[in-house]
């Protein structure tokens, strides 16, 4: 009975904590819809970097980028559905007041993850043959501080 108890405990402390990862399926900070062409001008987008889910606890998001560490939030902090996409590789990148870290998730259900591409502690992510579709974006840290970031979005053509 005791090993039962255990067993169950064990189980339902796995749950918890896969629920308490980033999830593309919970609602955006922010939602947008952008086409390749809006994008060839860099946009730009204010939000706290940080969270307080370590990334490699989290079962189910193996990035096909850098490794590292990093905290993020549950939530997406913005969600985008891009159109117009063909032709263009899409650069996102943090500008921080910390050591900030970068996770996306594209419309083909790819995971991608940078802490440092971006120069001085900050990401960069680009996506040489972005799909048409939702990407959802979280902006964490490395050290799971919080912090002011800016989060940009822009295309250039292949």
């Amino acid at each position: 009975m005791k090993r039962l108890l255990v067993a169950i405990a064990m189980m339902v402390g796995f749950a918890s904590a896969a629920a308490a990862c980033p999830n593309w399926n919970l609602a955006a900070g922010e939602s947008y819809s952008a086409s390749g062409s809006q994008l060839r001008s860099p946009k730009f987008f204010d939000v706290i970097a940080g969270g307080s889910n370590y990334i490699w606890n989290c079962p189910g998001i193996n990035p096909q980028s850098d490794r590292g560490a990093g905290y993020f939030p549950s939530n997406p902090d913005f969600r985008f559905q891009l159109s117009n996409m063909g032709g263009t590789q899409l650069v996102v990148s943090v500008v921080s007041r910390c050591d900030a870290a970068l996770l996306i998730n594209t419309a083909s259900a790819t995971w991608y993850y940078d802490d440092d591409d971006n120069g001085n502690l900050d990401p960069r992510i680009v996506l040489t043959r972005p799909a048409n579709g939702q990407i959802d974006i979280w902006i964490g840290t490395y050290d799971g501080e919080y912090c002011d970031a800016q989060l940009r979005m822009e295309t250039f053509a292949r």
